[in-house]
């Protein structure tokens, strides 16, 4: 859909664009399970939780009790000041949120701007003490952490690389091939080149006309270094060692989406907040990154045509075409927001769109999180100490021409810089501000923060209260109150629709005289009282009824991982593999145990002969959901293979419930028996001696030590 000669709109911040992010399907939205309250999200601040009679725990508490003479018999006249004032209602001095930016790399100013809104201190260089949140730039091993707060998950960056990437995908595409459509036919070379130059072949003679064109994506590659197009597999280029650099072949999609008669993709930023429970935001604003040359499907003519067919930022900026815009409506970056708005005046249903990209996001992270899960575990094994984790992931999206949306990748590291290079004389450049990353960028950041303040998870553990009330009294929005210079932000973050219901709520509602101070005092006590909503919107476990039947690779993933055996590893050897067929009763007269170490030594040799991980011998998550899939399909011959795994996980998940049960009777049993044992009686112990000889050796031992020793008195 083409909408050359549109001159841009101007978009003013109060207005909201049409169509906010909605649900994935048309039906009543459930109640969010956000975790602030509701007030938070319209913008209304918490107060400062008001402490009784002492301040809420937090570090250095202590330390600062004993300086105002709170201590031993709190006898200083400023601690009982201070416990006076509280016992008024005056709410405590709020304890700093402790952030250790040493890591932060690119992404270092957006967090310095987003610290400061927050009134959060900074670490620059690290901290002999634990900070409540680590910011890393790159990986979770930035720094040796055991704990707090990360800003990475372990293993996110192995699994967003594209050939791990495609094989997750792929395998959802296995089990629901309608629901993950979205993403584009894909052959891993070199395993899987006589596969794709078969099928290329075959789909050739199938369909005369059609004349394909395909994308060759380095799996380690990014900002698209060594991408190029082909028209026929013998186009690839052998001359490197594919075996040293596999590469992802997909499809190339020749018909997309136009603006101004250039082709475009879509950065949306997405928050992995928790990954058990698991728990997904949405950004509801992004960045638009626009190719610099006027698009033409690809011929043998244009195909090495980068800046035409190639949306990379990190490519296009080198092209003389390249525009940088203060207006996040024109030049070659701009805000998914304003795209919005164009498309809305062309009569597009901009709600049935964020349905179908919030849909596709879901359907992604349920595609990640199995293995996820399995580094997750090697990294930080369950009992031992290690810091929570979260991570802002960048998806790369391509709207087709019929509006439909395409998934190209998944970015662990999104980059987060606020300034682009400009130069100023041949061979000159420097940094410069860019307005339309600074505005998505910062709120993102800083909204993530606000989502994991670990101070305010404690005022919620504590149960005090998280509303802007005095006296009973309900104030409007504090944004809607303050100068248009303190609210720039992107028309999707703030959802008018909720300002302006607060706001019509609350028009006849009449200030008590003193309460307009109180409101300031809440204001600078509480930061979060002078920024607006949140930018980022919960999606799952929002919409989860919606998507918890595509969780079987999840429910997989948990099987694999209670037989690992051994904490921090992350393959399953030859006797955990038994272990899992024996207590799931997958073995009988037709399926012996020989034939259970055959399908795991075939399986297991094959992915290890791939080129994956070599650090440890066994089966990987990806061979034990092949074999999985194979035992499904002996055991269920006529359903179709979801219904068939679908079908084998209840079965599993049967007869292990069973031996938990008979395992906890027992474990019941033998707690009882010894409670037994150490029963004490007025006529003492009485043991029976066969059953409880070593106690009765022991007992006959201490016996004869103490008439030894009474004898030597």
């Amino acid at each position: 859909m083409e909408s050359p000669g549109i001159e841009p709109e101007s978009c003013s911040p109060a207005q909201e664009p049409p169509g906010s992010p909605a649900p994935p399907a048309d039906e009543p939205e459930p109640s969010e399970a956000a975790p602030a309250p509701q007030q938070e999200a319209e913008g209304v601040p918490p107060p400062a939780p008001v402490a009784q009679g002492r301040r809420p725990g937090g570090p250095g508490s202590k330390g600062q009790a004993k300086r105002c003479g709170a201590g031993k018999g709190g006898r200083g006249k400023r601690g009982s000041t201070r416990r006076a004032g509280e016992e008024l209602g005056r709410p405590a001095r709020r304890a700093h949120v402790t952030v250790d930016s040493s890591k932060a790399k690119t992404s270092l100013e957006a967090l310095k701007i987003s610290l400061r809104q927050l009134r959060w201190k900074e670490f620059p260089f690290g901290r002999r003490l634990p900070c409540d949140i680590y910011w890393h730039g790159v990986s979770f091993h930035d720094n040796d952490i055991f704990s707090g707060q990360v800003n990475k998950f372990p293993g996110m960056t192995e699994m967003v690389r594209k050939i791990t990437l495609s094989r997750a995908v792929r395998t959802m595409q296995d089990l629901f091939p309608e629901e993950y459509n979205f993403y584009p036919q894909s052959w891993i070379l070199p395993e899987e080149f006589p596969l794709f130059v078969a099928e290329v072949r075959m789909m050739k003679e199938s369909d005369p006309p059609w004349k394909p064109t395909f994308i060759v994506k380095p799996d380690g590659g990014c900002q698209g270094d060594g991408i190029y197009l082909i028209k026929d597999p013998s186009d690839i280029r052998l001359a490197g060692n594919l075996q040293s650099r596999p590469v992802v072949v997909q499809e190339y999609i020749s018909k997309p989406l136009l603006i101004d008669k250039l082709k475009f993709d879509i950065r949306l930023y997405v928050l992995l907040k928790s990954l058990e429970p698991l728990e997904i935001y949405i950004a509801k604003d992004g960045l638009s990154r626009f190719c610099t040359e006027p698009y033409r499907e690809p011929t043998l003519k244009n195909l090495h045509q980068v800046f035409m067919h190639l949306t990379n930022y990190s490519l296009n900026i080198h092209s003389g075409n390249f525009i940088h815009s203060d207006n996040v409506n024109t030049g070659s970056k701009r805000t998914f927001s304003s795209v919005l708005y164009r498309l809305s005046s062309k009569g597009v249903d901009i709600k049935k769109l964020w349905s179908d990209i919030i849909s596709l996001v879901i359907k992604t992270v349920l595609a990640l999180t199995p293995e996820l899960k399995v580094y997750y575990q090697s990294d930080i094994p369950a009992g031992k100490p290690g810091p929570t984790c979260f991570q802002i992931l960048g998806f790369d999206i391509l709207l087709m021409k019929n509006l439909k949306p395409v998934l190209l990748e998944v970015n662990a590291n999104p980059s987060m810089r606020i300034e682009h290079e400009q130069e100023l004389s041949p061979g000159v450049f420097e940094n410069v501000p860019s307005p339309v990353d600074e505005e998505i960028k910062v709120a993102v950041i800083r909204d993530t923060l606000r989502l994991m303040d670990p101070h305010k998870k404690k005022r919620k553990d504590n149960h005090l209260p998280d509303t802007c009330m005095v006296s009973k009294q309900r104030f409007p929005p504090v944004s809607s109150r303050l100068p248009r210079s303190n609210l720039q932000f992107s028309k999707f973050a703030i959802v008018r629709s909720q300002l302006s219901e607060n706001s019509s709520d609350t028009k006849d509602d009449l200030l008590e005289p003193g309460s307009t101070d109180q409101l300031e005092h809440d204001i600078s006590k509480n930061p979060e009282a002078s920024l607006p909503s949140l930018c980022l919107k919960q999606v799952f476990p929002k919409y989860a009824k919606q998507f918890n039947y595509l969780r079987l690779v999840d429910r997989m993933a948990a099987l694999f991982i209670r037989f690992l055996g051994v904490k921090g590893t992350m393959k399953l050897g030859p006797t955990g593999f038994r272990t899992f067929i024996r207590n799931c009763k997958l073995s009988n007269s037709n399926f012996s145990m020989a034939s259970v170490d055959i399908l795991y030594i075939d399986i297991t040799r094959r992915w290890n002969s791939m080129g994956l991980d070599q650090r440890e011998s066994g089966m990987c998550l990806q061979a034990f959901v092949e074999a999985f899939f194979c035992l499904a399909q002996r055991r269920y011959k006529s359903l179709p293979l979801h219904e068939q795994v679908a079908s084998l996980i209840d079965f599993c998940e049967y007869h292990l419930a069973i031996l938990d049960e008979k395992r906890l009777v027992c474990s019941r049993g033998i707690t009882e028996r010894r409670a037994a044992l150490v029963t004490c009686q007025p006529d003492g112990l009485h043991l029976t001696p066969a059953t409880h000889a070593p106690l009765l050796n022991r007992m006959t031992a201490a016996n004869k030590l103490t008439d030894y020793r009474n004898y030597q008195s």
